[in-house]
C-alpha cells in the first residue's frame, strides 16, 4: 500500500493520444481507456470522492460542537467552523502544501519549504508511482491534503468553546494551521526524519488528531474553565442543548472517516480500500460498546454523549493503523479507545480542566493510543519508534500553541468578559441568535 510519504514522480500531463498506453488505442485510432489509463482514472476519481467525504466532516464537527454546547453559543460555534475550513484551504494553498511536502528542499528531514503557492503549472502535472503509472493529478493531491489541514484547528474549537474571543481564535487558527501543522506533518508524511526512522501513522491519529489535541490542551489551560463549571469546588455539569444535533454530527463524521482513512490508501486499490473500510467501521462500533459498557457501570445509567464520543474514540484510535492491523485487532483497539474516552472525560473533569465537547479525550488521548497501538498490533512497526513519534509531536505542538495563546492573551486578550459569557457569544460576538425568539433561561 502507498503512504503519504511516497516519493512522488511528477510527470507532464497533457491529455492527448500520445499520453495513453499503446494498448489503449483502438483499431479506428480512437482512444480507449484501458489498462494503466483506466487505473489512473479510477485512482483519481476515488481520491476526489474521498476528498468530498473529508469535507463533509467539517459539517459533522460543527453539528457535534453545537449540539454539545449551549444554545446561546450556537452561532459562534457555526461561525468558527465555517471560518476554519476557509482558513485551512487558503493557508494550505499559500504555503502549507509546500511546507508539508518540501521534496528536495528539506534540511535533514526536519524543515523544508519549496516555495509559496501550490506549485509551478500544476495543471500540467500528474503524480505517478515508482512504476511510472499515474496515481492522480497534482490538483487532486493538493485538495485531498488540504481538507485535512483545517481539522486540527476544528479540534481546538470544541475544547475552547463558549468563552474564547472570536478574533483571537481565528488568529490562532491561521498561525497554527499555516505554520505548525504542515511543518510537523512533513516529518512523517513529507518524507522527513520520523518517516526515515520508521514511525508510522497511516491517516493521522497523531499527525492530525494529536496535533490538534495538544493545541486544544494549551488553549484550555490558558483560557480556564467556563463560569460556574467548578463553582464551590464542585463539578457542575453544563449540558449541551441538542443531543439530536450531536448525534447527527457523529454520524456525519463516521461517514467522512471513510474518506479520511479510505482515501489515505492514495489509490483505488479494491482490496486495500475495502479492508480499511472494515477496520475503520469495526473500531468505531467497538468504541461505542466500550464507552457504553464502562459509562453505564460508572454512572449507573446509559449516557448518549459517552456513546457518541465512543464512536469517535474508536475512529481516532484506528486511524494510525487502519491498513496494517488485523480485523480482530481493530476491534480490540476500538474497544480500548471507548474505555479510555470515558476514563479520560471523567478524569479531565475531575482535575478541573474544562473541555465542553470531550475533544481532549477523543483526539489527544485516543490519538496517542491509536499511534501506540500500531506498535502493539503490527509486527512490522516498532513500539519504541511509535513512542518517539508521540513525544516528538507533543513537544512542539503543545509549546507552540501555548506560546501563541499566551501572546494573544497578553495583547488582544483571548477570553470574553463575564457579561458576554453569561449572555452568550451569539449576541455578544455576532449580534444574532441561532434560534428565533430564543430566550436564555439560565445565567449559567
Amino acid at each position: 500500500m502507498k503512504s503519504r510519504s511516497l516519493h512522488k514522480r511528477i510527470l507532464p500531463l497533457t491529455i492527448t493520444m500520445s499520453t495513453l498506453p499503446a494498448a489503449a488505442l483502438a483499431a479506428d485510432g480512437a482512444a480507449e481507456i484501458t489498462g494503466a489509463a483506466a487505473t489512473y482514472v479510477a485512482n483519481n476519481t476515488w481520491m476526489l470522492v474521498a476528498t468530498f467525504l473529508v469535507f463533509i466532516m467539517h459539517l459533522g464537527f460543527a453539528s457535534l460542537e453545537a449540539g454539545l454546547t449551549r444554545a446561546k453559543n450556537t452561532v459562534n460555534i457555526l461561525f468558527k467552523n465555517t471560518a476554519i475550513i476557509a482558513i485551512g484551504l487558503l493557508t494550505y494553498a499559500a504555503m502549507g502544501f509546500n511546507l508539508m511536502y518540501p521534496g528536495d528542499f528539506s534540511i535533514s528531514g526536519f524543515f523544508g519549504f519549496s516555495g509559496f503557492g501550490i506549485g509551478v503549472s500544476p495543471e500540467n502535472m500528474m503524480i505517478a508511482g515508482d512504476d511510472g503509472v499515474g496515481i492522480y493529478t497534482y490538483w487532486t493531491d493538493f485538495i485531498f491534503q488540504a481538507m485535512f489541514a483545517a481539522t486540527a484547528a476544528t479540534i481546538v474549537s470544541g475544547a475552547v468553546a463558549e468563552r474564547i474571543k472570536l478574533h483571537s481564535f481565528l488568529i490562532f487558527s491561521t498561525v497554527y494551521v499555516a505554520l505548525i501543522y504542515p511543518w510537523v506533518g512533513s516529518w512523517k508524511w513529507g518524507g522527513g526524519w520520523l518517516d526515515a526512522m520508521g514511525f508510522y501513522d497511516f491517516a493521522g491519529s497523531t499527525l492530525v488528531h494529536s496535533v490538534g489535541g495538544w493545541a486544544a490542551l494549551a488553549g484550555v489551560l490558558v483560557l480556564g474553565p467556563r463560569l460556574g463549571k467548578y463553582a464551590g469546588n464542585k463539578i457542575k455539569p453544563i449540558m449541551g442543548h441538542s443531543m439530536p444535533l450531536a448525534a447527527i454530527g457523529v454520524f456525519l463524521l463516521w461517514l467522512g472517516w471513510f474518506g479520511f482513512n479510505g482515501g489515505s490508501v492514495l489509490s483505488a486499490d479494491p482490496a486495500a480500500v475495502s479492508f480499511v473500510f472494515v477496520t475503520t467501521s469495526l473500531a468505531a462500533a467497538a468504541g461505542i460498546m466500550g464507552a457504553i459498557f464502562l459509562s453505564w457501570i460508572l454512572q449507573k445509567k446509559p449516557d448518549l454523549s459517552m456513546a457518541l464520543n465512543g464512536a469517535l474514540a474508536g475512529l481516532v484510535g484506528i486511524t494510525a493503523g487502519a491498513d496494517v492491523v488485523s480485523v480482530m485487532s481493530s476491534i480490540v483497539i476500538g474497544f480500548i479507545a471507548g474505555l479510555l474516552v470515558v476514563v479520560s472525560v471523567m478524569g479531565i473533569d475531575r482535575i478541573k480542566i474544562d473541555d465542553p465537547v470531550g475533544a481532549l479525550s477523543v483526539h489527544l488521548v485516543c490519538g496517542i493510543w491509536g499511534t501506540l497501538a500500531v506498535g502493539l498490533f503490527s509486527s512490522d512497526h516498532s513500539f519504541l519508534t511509535q513512542i518517539v513519534g508521540v513525544v516528538a509531536y507533543a513537544v512542539p505542538c503543545f509549546f507552540s500553541a501555548l506560546a501563541i495563546f499566551y501572546i494573544l492573551k497578553k495583547t488582544l486578550g483571548i477570553r470574553v468578559d463575564e457579561e458576554e459569557e453569561m449572555g452568550g457569544l451569539d449576541v455578544g460576538e455576532h449580534g444574532m441568535a441561532a434560534y428565533a425568539d430564543f430566550e436564555i433561561k439560565s445565567a449559567i
